[in-house]
């Protein structure tokens, strides 16, 4: 190593989530052994097991992580399905967090969907019958005057920078789960450590019980949430802000990810808090940011500047209307046009077909700005998607309804009669909810379609050739996110910095340089890209004057080392024995 580098590694390692410098350690013995952030099991070294006091408490055979990865891997195969597996995971992560995550990385795509969306979904709607240990902030709207005190059990103002809170109410397309949406914020908190390396010790997966309106959860003696119809109105929106004012207090520096949260309350309450802190809010604008990425890639690839696109979203609730309004606003920022002007190339469907603005009250605020004039529809069939689809000619047909099959034969069909190649993401999650299979898109399309879907798809085989299928994961896109908000210390997440991320994103697209490959980078790939998000995001923020953390470098360079520095790796750190731990 040259002397500039070893002066550049010695300042990177005095920063506060360094990941070079050794890990603090105040347990010893069995208190060690069941710290899951500092347990290492059988790989514990010799001298380790001296220092910590862990002779006689573990065999004599010291192993290396991989071998450790080798015999966790061999045990989740032999669970027999899904669910069972989600469960392994889970109590993987209640002894070894390291070990977890070096499982993940290895076995990806293998376990990606174990992990998260479809079966995570399935343990939630379980939680309270697979419950064996707690994890993460119970806070009860019936305790109102507790929830300072509970949410500061977690550590000092400066150990936590990334809060993901739900309130339960609209869980991964399965709907109101209560209590169980804790483990929603846990597993975005592990799939952030995962894509991201934001440190898992420094994450708090927070759950708001405020009853719930399932009926076979209230009906189930084993529930363990409040058993009371959920509750909203002022008392709602006052236990909401308490939660938020008191993390606020509590953990100044904190990053706070909304997630799961209902129809009527996810957007009102990312336009309220949003002006006075770093928040951003999965469903409103991380689904938008990733779609986006993806349109922006099909255009490139079909030669269609955006201000000339039409596009049509199905099913125009919180995912839907968050895609509009990421597109409106791409819209308006490569253009002169106004946020108003940038709307009209965007058709909203919902239930009760086309949303017009005689729709009045039955329209949600996100809604309004995409409701057309009823004049200009005066004549027009207007209450089904096909009808829609034959009149607008869309070049861009989105699905986020959870309505299974809804993209036709005969609407995939129309579209193509009016679009050399037709963007089409059927997005709804789980599979079984997709609006359409890509197998029969591109068969009804001859293969010109270019395909996203909201869950992973082999690749299609059509007229002899491959096309890859891309997921629009939004684990591409949020983690990086978070990542760069939190190491610039943002004040706000602003919308500039939402578009540096879909553009970092987007232009690591594989079909701009091959349009049989994906419109999304895969997965696999996901610490790159968001270390690549991040960046941008970062730079974003210093242009802005909302970073707050000092130190940032100018040059692109060495900003790359300094974000890779401060990631969390799966790795076996040198501990060092102290009274007290610091959180890295």
């Amino acid at each position: 190593m040259s002397s500039d580098s070893a002066k550049t590694r010695f300042k990177l390692a005095d920063l506060q989530l360094s990941f070079s410098r050794p890990l603090e350690c105040p347990w010893t013995g069995t208190s060690l052994l069941s710290s899951p952030p500092f347990n290492k099991g059988s790989a514990f070294t010799k001298e380790e097991r001296s220092e910590f006091n862990l002779h006689g408490l573990l065999p004599p055979n010291v192993q290396s992580l991989e071998e450790q990865v080798e015999r966790a891997y061999d045990q989740f195969c032999t669970r027999p399905d899904p669910l069972a597996k989600n469960t392994f995971m889970t109590s993987l992560k209640e002894q070894n967090e390291v070990l977890l995550q070096q499982l993940i990385h290895d076995h990806l795509k293998e376990m990606f969907s174990i992990i998260y969306t479809p079966t995570e979904g399935d343990a939630i709607q379980n939680f309270s019958r697979l419950f064996r240990k707690p994890e993460g902030c119970f806070l009860n709207i019936m305790d109102q005057d507790e929830v300072y005190d509970n949410l500061s059990k977690f550590g000092k103002a400066e150990d936590i920078d990334y809060i993901v809170v739900t309130d339960g109410e609209e869980i991964l397309g399965i709907g109101d789960q209560g209590v169980g949406g804790i483990l929603i914020s846990i597993a975005k908190s592990v799939i952030t450590t995962l894509c991201a390396g934001v440190h898992p010790s420094r994450t708090l997966p927070v759950v708001l019980d405020c009853g719930t309106d399932n009926r076979e959860l209230l009906d189930d003696k084993l529930y363990l949430g409040l058993r009371h119809p959920r509750v909203r109105g002022e008392k709602y929106d006052k236990f909401v802000n308490t939660f938020v004012q008191a993390a606020r207090k509590l953990y100044p520096r904190a990053y706070i990810h909304f997630e799961d949260f209902g129809l009527p309350n996810a957007r009102r309450l990312l336009d309220l808090y949003r002006p006075d802190m770093a928040c951003f809010n999965d469903d409103v604008q991380g689904t938008g940011c990733v779609t986006l990425a993806g349109i922006m890639a099909g255009l490139e690839v079909s030669k269609l500047k955006m201000t000339d696109m039409r596009m049509i979203i199905f099913g125009s609730g919180t995912a839907g209307t968050g895609i509009a309004d990421q597109v409106r606003d791409a819209i308006a920022a490569d253009s002169e046009k106004s946020k108003e002007d940038a709307a009209k190339q965007i058709w909203c469907v919902d239930k009760p077909g086309l949303l017009l603005k005689s729709h009045g009250d039955r329209l949600t605020p996100a809604q309004i700005n995409y409701a057309r004039d009823d004049n200009d529809w005066k004549d027009k069939d207007h209450r089904d998607l096909l009808s829609v689809v034959r009149e607008v000619k869309p070049h861009v047909l989105i699905g986020t309804s959870t309505k299974p099959r809804a993209f036709t034969e005969e609407v995939v069909r129309e579209m193509v009669k009016h679009v050399e190649r037709p963007i089409i993401f059927p997005l709804s999650n789980p599979t079984k909810l997709h609006e359409a299979e890509p197998k029969d898109i591109s068969a009804w399309t001859d293969g010109k379609a270019l395909i996203a879907t909201g869950s992973p798809f082999p690749p299609v085989e059509h007229g002899g050739k491959t096309y890859e299928i891309a997921e629009c994961n939004n684990s591409t896109c949020f983690p990086g996110l978070a990542l760069g908000s939190i190491l610039s210390r943002s004040r706000h997440l602003s919308d500039k910095m939402l578009v540096a991320a879909v553009k970092a994103l987007a232009a690591m697209s594989p079909a701009l340089k091959d349009p049989d490959k994906g419109l999304l980078p895969d997965v696999v790939d996901v610490r790159e890209i968001s270390v690549k998000i991040a960046k941008s995001v970062i730079k974003q923020a210093v242009d802005e004057g909302l970073a707050t953390e000092t130190g940032i470098p100018d040059d692109d360079g060495e900003l790359d080392i300094w974000v890779r520095e401060q990631m969390w790796e799966p790795k076996y750190r040198a501990l060092k024995r102290v009274s007290e731990a610091v959180r890295i």
